[in-house]
């Protein structure tokens, strides 16, 4: 038996969460079984821990897309008791049980060895948000993106994916700027290596504008919607804006002048799509070169002080990583 947080509809339309003895015989089949000793909090478990159809179709379900631990069973010859494993940016957590349980059973493909150098704890300070960001880091890098171009703008900044891109660009020698919703964590932004700090009004100039006044080299959009379309807006020529996130709006008006006036690239990051060897590729650069420290912006929590932290990030309220001890 195990603990696990269940979240149920309790009446139509209706959804509660508590904390459930579940058995390891209740989970799905799959080729690997983990113990979790770690997990985080990222905003689209917090939609589906609120019951949001949209992330999750059935319930009950036990939400969470990040897990690190130990493998307890496995029937794959790639993994064998002890072994410890890292899972994010799968779909485990979304359609089933996931991290915010103490045993997960999931495909061992979705499983990555975790690399040396990296602990369970320090693996889900990055998560599917680090995970992330190095995506949107890496293929500004590719797309060619030089830090003698200029600044990258950060939008959502004082999120997971937004704080640990700011310490990724700045590991990597580029100038950035951060926007956010949140003026009093200016300084907190800053110490991550923001040269400048932008409000969401300052950052969207205006609206009305096919074109703003050239700025960026480059951005990380965590957030859709007008400050995607904004950054679009002031991107150099030749520029190039990732956009892996919608927590404002999955909106995006603006008009094609971005693109033919100045041949600026958007560039979509799905967090889901890499194969297993760039997955291991790139976890084993962030337990290296890429390695960061990330406890100043770490929070940790137990499975029983989860719910108020949920609530946190729906309001807006989530600065930094949240993460899960999943062990007693």
């Amino acid at each position: 038996m195990f603990q696990a947080l269940w979240v149920e509809e309790t009446t139509p339309g209706v959804f509660t969460r508590r904390i459930v003895e579940r058995s390891i015989t209740d989970l799905p089949p799959g080729g690997l079984l983990v113990r979790v000793e770690y997990s985080s909090l990222n905003y689209k478990d917090a939609l589906s821990a609120s019951g949001h159809r949209g992330v999750t179709r059935r319930y009950p379900h036990t939400p969470g897309i990040d897990a690190a631990g130990v493998v307890e069973a496995s029937e794959s010859p790639e993994f064998r008791p002890g072994d410890r494993v890292v899972i994010a940016a799968h779909e485990m957590g979304v359609n089933t049980p996931g991290g915010f349980g103490q045993y997960v059973r999931v495909p061992a493909d979705w499983a990555v060895a975790l690399p040396p150098g990296l602990t369970a704890r320090q693996a889900m300070a990055y998560g599917t948000a680090g995970f992330t960001a190095a995506l949107c880091v890496e293929r500004l890098m590719r797309e060619g993106v030089r830090p003698q171009d200029g600044e990258i703008v950060v939008t959502g900044a004082t999120g997971g994916v937004g704080c640990i891109a700011l310490l990724l660009l700045a590991r990597a020698g580029y100038a950035s700027a951060a926007v956010t919703g949140k003026p009093e964590r200016a300084a907190l932004l800053r110490s991550l290596g923001a040269g400048a700090v932008l409000s969401r009004e300052e950052a969207i100039g205006d609206a009305a504008r096919p074109l703003l006044s050239a700025r960026w080299a480059g951005a990380v959009d965590t957030t859709g919607g007008p400050l995607l379309a904004a950054a679009i807006r002031a991107t150099r020529p030749g520029g190039v804006v990732t956009a892996c996130g919608n927590a404002a709006s999955p909106e995006l008006s603006l008009t094609v002048f971005p693109f033919i006036l100045r041949g600026v690239t958007l560039a979509g990051i799905d967090a889901l799509r890499p194969a297993k060897p760039e997955r291991e590729r790139l976890w084993r650069k962030l337990a290296g070169e890429w390695k960061l420290d990330l406890d100043p912006i770490t929070k940790e929590v137990t499975l029983d002080e989860l719910d108020a932290e949920i609530n946190a990030i729906l309001r807006g309220g989530q600065v930094g990583r949240v993460i899960v001890r999943l062990t007693d």
